[in-house]
């Protein structure tokens, strides 16, 4: 099982990014994905999460309205859109996937990418 997540840039305030997360070794479709993010000195921030098979997605207070998240299943991809970014969005973003692996569940981690808001 692998996540790769691309995407992160240096963007202006109000700018939009969009993250990618590749995942290899299980179907997206079947887990349940989540991103975090984590700011220096701070711990990891829960940001959303999606159930495909679930139809069910949801975000954090100070994420939604202007993040979304969606998936290509054919890439296997997880995508978080960023919108109307703020400085404190600034954080490293990492992809989280739990999945059914003999009969019990198991999350796994990437390594996430840098995403930087700043004028």
């Amino acid at each position: 099982v692998q996540l790769v997540e691309s995407g992160g840039d240096f963007v202006q305030p109000g700018g939009s990014l969009r993250l990618s997360c590749v995942a290899s070794g299980f179907s997206v479709d079947y887990a349940i994905m989540r991103w975090y993010r984590q700011a220096p000195g701070t711990g990891r921030e829960y940001v959303t999460s999606t159930s495909i098979a679930g139809n069910s997605t949801q975000y954090a207070d100070s994420v939604k309205g202007r993040f979304a998240v969606s998936s290509d299943s054919a890439k296997n991809t997880v995508y978080l859109q960023m919108n109307s970014l703020k400085p404190e969005d600034t954080a490293v973003y990492y992809c989280n996937a739990g999945v059914v692996l003999a009969s019990k569940w198991n999350y796994y981690w990437g390594r996430g990418t840098q995403v930087t808001v700043s004028s």
